[in-house]
């Protein structure tokens, strides 16, 4: 298994900026490839930029960190079929494992134990239409569904969706705020005025190094 091979485009050690294990220590994983190309992206070097690696290489090099908390993300590490038997590999040595995908793909084969941060892509990201909207049947405990926001027309969208869908009733719903494009108070406004059952977050890492652009 451990020949099974990835094209990884970065492996670092930094906080966790989102979800609900947001200012966490993580090992973050990114792999090369996205089938999506949403307007706000902020990861477009992991577009085609990478190394091919095996798993045992990529096991290696997480172990090098003093963390037991991993992310593998993107890109869209469900596009590349090895990354299931890595997911499986750092479950059975005992991570703690996230994985962040773009929502597009199905998570169903997705090892138990892993944690999945499913986004659910709104209107102004321009992939609205390449949900995968059977994920939800899929969803189990810890898993989180991520919608990022552009503007008020995003923001009603998603609130349909949670109605309509039960959104809140399958999962933690994450509302994030495109950066330096939605004010993340302005939509937490919103929220409050709605009384929505969502949790509103900013992405850390960028309060944390704004310069920075990678590894973070």
């Amino acid at each position: 298994m451990g020949s099974v091979s990835l094209v990884v485009n970065e492996i670092f050690f930094s906080i966790q900026g989102e979800s609900t294990h947001i200012g966490r220590p993580c090992v973050f994983v990114r792999l090369t490839g996205c089938n999506l190309r949403c307007v706000w992206c902020d990861t477009a070097y992991a577009f085609h930029e990478g190394a091919s690696a095996s798993v045992d290489e990529v096991l290696d090099r997480v172990r090098a960190h003093p963390c037991r908390l991993v992310e593998v993300t993107g890109g869209e590490p469900l596009l590349q079929p090895a990354v299931l038997p890595l997911m499986e590999r750092l479950v059975a040595e005992g991570y703690e494992v996230l994985l962040e995908t773009g929502g597009s793909l199905s998570i169903e084969h997705v090892p138990t134990g892993v944690k999945r941060i499913v986004d659910v892509k709104c209107p102004g990201s321009g992939e609205v239409g390449r949900n995968h909207w059977d994920n939800l049947r899929h969803l189990r405990e810890g898993d989180e569904l991520k919608f990022v926001l552009a503007d008020r027309d995003d923001y009603e969208w998603a609130r349909e969706q949670i109605g309509r869908r039960g959104l809140d009733r399958l999962a933690t719903v994450l509302f994030s705020a495109v950066h330096e494009t939605l004010d993340p108070a302005e939509m937490a406004r919103w929220t409050l005025e709605d009384g929505l059952a969502v949790r509103v977050q900013v992405q850390l890492h960028k309060v944390l190094w704004p310069a920075a652009t990678r590894g973070v």
